[in-house]
This record gives structure tokens, sequence and C-alpha cells, in this order.
């Protein structure tokens, strides 16, 4: 009786990884670990460490509680919340409202259009910072003079805390509201014409189309611009440093300009990655919350 033999299993050949793409994004890692990774990590590690005690400095907690009960990051906190609710609101209001104008039909030359709302932005914030502090100078600016014009009183934008804030809101809303148009209208062109053209023959009126038909399509888009306006405004500092200096007496102090005083005029690096890390908190907590919020149906 013969047998007949079993043919051996097949064996598994081990599949190469090929070398070559890792090779070519082997520059963009080494890259992005130097300047990028290792920065956050080392910042956060120095946020527990007192950095003015220098290289004999242990880590714990003294900086974290100190901002627990710093007044002048309360303070700071409470003026980037001001401007947060009063600005972006603004601002998204109007965005969505130029949007609407630049997509419609009825308007001319939309493309000239268009490019002047977001010529703002092309401008450098030193450059507009600059031309805003002297718009609302006290004593020879243009704000003031046109106040004196019309028989009203002037006033003195710069040094008081009210009047200044209102400076501050007022620049942010001129340089962001035409990018955040830009990308609304994105948004409204991607709404097919047919959803109006059936709403038209159903009876709804142009206002009842924007209410019930417009905003909701275009939550997603409006949901991402205010995430972004919310982290911007957090890292609120160009504004605040450049047209007001922070004041007067603080009255303008942002998260931003708090970390720039701490980190590079106090030389305190250490409590100045706190405050960076509590914003950075701050943004994450509040992006979370507005797309649990806002964000389920986009």
């Amino acid at each position: 009786m013969t047998t007949v033999p079993t043919p051996a299993p097949p064996t598994r050949r081990r599949r190469r990884v090929p070398l070559a793409p890792y090779l070519f994004i082997l520059p963009y890692l080494l890259i992005f670990a130097t300047f990028w990774a290792w920065p956050i990590v080392s910042s956060f590690l120095m946020s527990f460490k007192d950095s003015r005690l220098g290289a004999a400095a242990g880590y714990g907690l003294s900086n974290w509680q100190r901002l627990i009960g710093d007044e002048f990051f309360r303070t700071a906190l409470k003026n980037t919340l001001v401007i947060l609710v009063i600005q972006v609101p603004l601002m998204l209001t109007l965005a969505t409202t130029l949007a609407v104008a630049l997509n419609s039909r009825l308007l001319r030359a939309r493309g000239l259009f268009r490019f002047a709302f977001f010529a703002p932005l092309v401008v450098g914030t030193v450059a507009y910072s600059a031309v805003f502090r002297l718009l609302f100078n006290g004593e020879f600016g243009i704000v003031n003079r046109a106040l004196s014009g019309l028989g009203l009183p002037q006033v003195d934008w710069l040094n008081q805390p009210v009047p200044a804030m209102a400076v501050i809101i007022l620049a942010m809303t001129w340089r962001w509201t035409g990018y955040n148009a830009i990308i609304l209208l994105a948004g409204l062109q991607g709404i097919p014409e047919d959803v109006y053209e059936a709403a038209a023959i159903d009876g709804a009126t142009p206002w009842q189309q924007f209410w019930k038909m417009t905003l909701p399509l275009l939550r997603p888009t409006l949901l991402f611009c205010v995430v972004l306006s919310v982290i911007g405004t957090l890292q609120l500092f160009t504004e605040p440093a450049l047209i007001t200096n922070s004041g007067p007496g603080n009255a303008t102090m942002t998260l931003g300009t708090y970390l720039y005083q701490q980190g590079f005029r106090s030389f305190n690096f250490g409590y100045a990655s706190a405050i960076a890390y509590a914003v950075a908190a701050l943004a994450a907590i509040f992006s979370f919350a507005q797309l649990r919020l806002f964000g389920r149906d986009s």
C-alpha cells in the first residue's frame, strides 16, 4: 500500500515594509519633534517648576496654586470673557448678514465687494493696531473730531476702562468680520438652490427661508466659525498690547497679554507655562461644549 505524501503547509512570507515613504517624511517628523512636540512637552514640565530658581528648582504645584489665587489672572480672565461674550456674537451676526448679502444675485460686482470685506485680514496686525490707536486718540483722533463736529462731547477712548474695551471690540470686529463672512459664504454656496425653489413654491417668505432653512443648513459652517473665534479670543494679544497697552489700569489686560508679561517681562517662564496650559484647557472646554451642544446633527 503506497502512501501519498501530504503536501507541506505553505510558508507565509513576511511582507516587507517599504522604507521609502518613511524616509520621505522623516525630515518633517524631525522638524515636528524638534520645534513642536518637544516645546509642548517641555513647557508642560516647566509649568510645574519655579523657573526663577534656575536648574536647582524641583517639580511641584506652586505655579498652579498661585494661578488659583492670582488676582491679576482673574482680572485677565474676566476681561477676556467680556470680549468673548460681546465681540464674538456681534461679529458672527454681522458676518452672517454680510455673507447673505454677498451671496445675493441682486448684488452687482460681487467679487469686488468680497475682496473689499476680506481685505482687512491682509493688513498687518501691527499696522492696523497703530491706525486704530490714532483714530481713537483723545487729543487729535478723527473720531473725537467727528464727535465735536456733531456737537457731542469728546471721549478719552484709550484712558477710560469702558471706552478702551469698546475700542478693542471694534478693532477685532473690523478685522475678522470679513474673514468669517467669506467662510459663511462658502457654506451658503453649498446649499442647493432646489431647497429654496421648493420653499418658494410652498409659499415661504424670504425671512422664513432664512430662519427655517438657511440657518439650520448653515449650522456646521457657523459652528466652525464659532469654535475658531472662541479659541482666537482666548489667545487675544495683539490688539490690547498695541492699542491700549493693557490699560488703563489692566482694564483691557487679557490672558495673552498677562502671559506675555509673566514670560517676557518678569522672565517667570514656569508661571507663564501654567497660564498657557490654563488657556489651552479653557479653549478645549469651550470647544467641546459647543460641539456637544450645537454639533449633534452637523
